[in-house]
């Protein structure tokens, strides 16, 4: 049932491993890909290296939803200019990736989420071109339901994309550009001369350069705690599921506690249980329990502890956390991550879309699948110079990587070449974990 990535097909990108590159990219999703093409776009070669498939892993696994509504304040300004810099994608990449402005709408289940909503609003609705809406207008909104809201945050020009089609096809942009991928070829480590980097070394050989950013998603803790860079990441499973054509009871994206729904370009919709995050219980769990401390004790990213990491994931307790650069790594032995779905909670999610629209009733699914969402403890991600002159990072998207993605791979190419970013990125900052204090959490909504 898992999702369709494809993967039965050969691999698109296997280029000869160049010896040399003006810079490498670990990781082949949405920030990894849209750092390659803005660093094409500049004249430059970068090359991005992926363990298993581009996208194959949370840059295609996500809902498609390419919103403002609800962003960190810090993310707001990027998010603006990240729709921009979509509608640029979709018309250089050649392929329909589905892109379109259809709105977002957030669904409250209590008056403490509804006031949650006003105050976003209250304060970045003018910026996000965010309104609140009545009951009234929820009720013109959403004919078919039976209607509990009492009203609703939306955005009428926020966007929609689909996953899997956009990523691949902004790595060919790229390509064209210059950039050169590499699928199936796991970095295992940093070469350093000096304490600045000198390159990569690669399962297939080592690449010279003097600028890598890792932008390696669920995995990116892993790989660098080698280098000695500790980062409070972790990965919570989020479920989703793709329903069969079905007449069209809503063209946008919208979601409440445990549901979620966007229309898709085929006819049918990306469903979600939207808020219902797990968490496996490893080394890194314990290791980071601190910093998640507010979180745990309801922030507004709930997790729900797991037992039983399953084999091969980044904190699984059977995972090596250190290796050699001559012996096979742990993203040599899991080249791409495909979580088996929580079957209860998406059952549980289309028993509530059944009572909410009994007119449509429970809807026919196509296929279902699962995803690794890289958390960070204050829902924001770390974006950053590395303590490893010449690295970067680029991690931790919380679930809102894939609409924020070419935004930040702008600002990640132009960081890496040393210019100007035109964004306050200290709310992104590394050192914020330096000490246990207390963390601002991103939006209670």
């Amino acid at each position: 049932m898992g999702i369709p990535l494809g993967l039965s097909q050969p691999a698109e990108h296997v280029t000869e491993l160049p010896r040399e590159a003006d810079a490498v990219i670990i990781g082949g999703g949405i920030i990894g890909i849209c750092t390659a093409y803005y660093l094409a776009k500049q004249g430059l070669k970068p090359l991005v290296l992926e363990k298993g498939r581009v996208a194959a892993e949370q840059s295609a696994r996500n809902w498609g939803w390419i919103r403002k509504t609800a962003r960190d304040y810090a993310e707001l300004p990027i998010m603006l200019e990240s729709q921009r810099l979509w509608e640029e994608l979709a018309a250089e990449c050649g392929t329909d990736i589905g892109l379109k402005r259809c709105g977002v709408t957030f669904l409250p289940e209590s008056e403490k989420q509804l006031a949650g909503y006003e105050a976003w609003q209250g304060e970045f609705g003018a910026v996000a071109g965010t309104e609140m809406l009545s009951a009234a207008q929820v009720k013109a909104l959403f004919p078919d339901a039976v209607n509990p809201w009492r009203g609703a945050m939306h955005t009428s020009d926020d966007m929609v994309a689909e996953p899997f089609v956009a990523v691949p096809a902004i790595a060919r942009a790229a390509v064209k550009l210059g950039a050169i991928i590499r699928e199936g070829c796991a970095v295992r480590g940093l070469e350093r001369a000096g304490g600045v980097v000198s390159g990569v070394v690669t399962e297939a050989g080592a690449v010279k350069t003097s600028r890598v950013l890792v932008a390696a998603g669920a995995w990116s803790s892993l790989f660098l705690r080698r280098e000695g860079v500790s980062i409070p990441q972790l990965s919570v499973r989020s479920n989703v599921m793709h329903t069969r054509p079905m007449p069209s009871f809503f063209d946008g994206a919208a979601g409440e506690d445990n549901m979620a729904f966007r229309r898709r370009a085929d006819g049918g919709y990306t469903m979600a249980s939207l808020g219902f995050n797990e968490l496996w219980i490893g080394p890194d769990a314990f290791r980071a329990l601190p910093y998640y401390r507010q979180l745990l004790m309801g922030g507004s990213f709930p997790i729900k502890p797991r037992f039983g990491t399953p084999k091969g994931w980044p904190d699984s307790w059977t995972t090596k956390r250190r290796w050699t650069l001559d012996e096979e790594s742990p993203f040599e032995r899991m080249r791409v991550l495909n979580p088996t779905p929580n079957d209860a909670a998406l059952d549980r999610m289309l028993d509530k879309f059944a009572e909410r629209f009994p007119a449509i009733g429970r809807p026919k699914e196509a296929r279902r699948w699962a995803g690794l969402i890289d958390a960070m403890p204050d829902v924001v991600p770390v974006v950053d110079a590395a303590p490893i002159e010449g690295v970067t990072i680029a991690t931790g998207m919380c679930g809102h990587g894939f609409g924020i993605g070419p935004g930040f791979g702008r600002i990640m190419a132009d960081w890496m070449l040393g210019r100007d970013v035109s964004h306050d990125m200290r709310r992104f900052a590394l050192s914020r974990f330096d000490t246990y204090a207390k963390l601002e959490l991103g939006p209670d909504v």
